[in-house]
């Protein structure tokens, strides 16, 4: 095996502390925003830009330990990046259905009208 160079293991202790700031960054949205809508996106992106950085840095340190290009870091984050979004809807959907029937005055209204037939 190879050693990892110095300046390697800079940048990815680098990336990995840029990770630690953006998963603080996306808990300090969680308690500050107002309600579940606002929480959903601004910090699903820097969750997303954490575990980015997180394989950027898995990448960078068994590429070099190994000395050839090792991709196998990007694989959970691609899942990831597949089916996070797919489950963000379907919570988003459920959420709007759980304010129509509580009946909350500021919820918007259907799309399509259903007639029951």
């Amino acid at each position: 095996m190879n050693a990892v160079p110095f300046w390697a293991e800079l940048v990815v202790s680098g990336l990995l502390v840029l990770s630690g700031l953006f998963v603080l960054i996306a808990a300090l949205g969680f308690l500050r925003l107002p309600d579940f809508f606002t929480r959903m996106h601004p910090p699903a992106l820097t969750y997303t830009f954490g575990s980015w950085t997180v394989a950027l840095a898995g990448v960078l340190y068994f590429s070099k330990l190994e000395g050839r290009l090792a991709l196998h870091p990007w694989l959970p984050v691609v899942l990831l990046s597949i089916s996070v979004p797919v489950t963000t809807v379907l919570l988003a959907r459920v959420a709007l259905f759980r304010r129509r029937v509580a009946g909350a005055a500021d919820t918007p209204p259907p799309l399509s009208q259903s007639d029951g037939s």
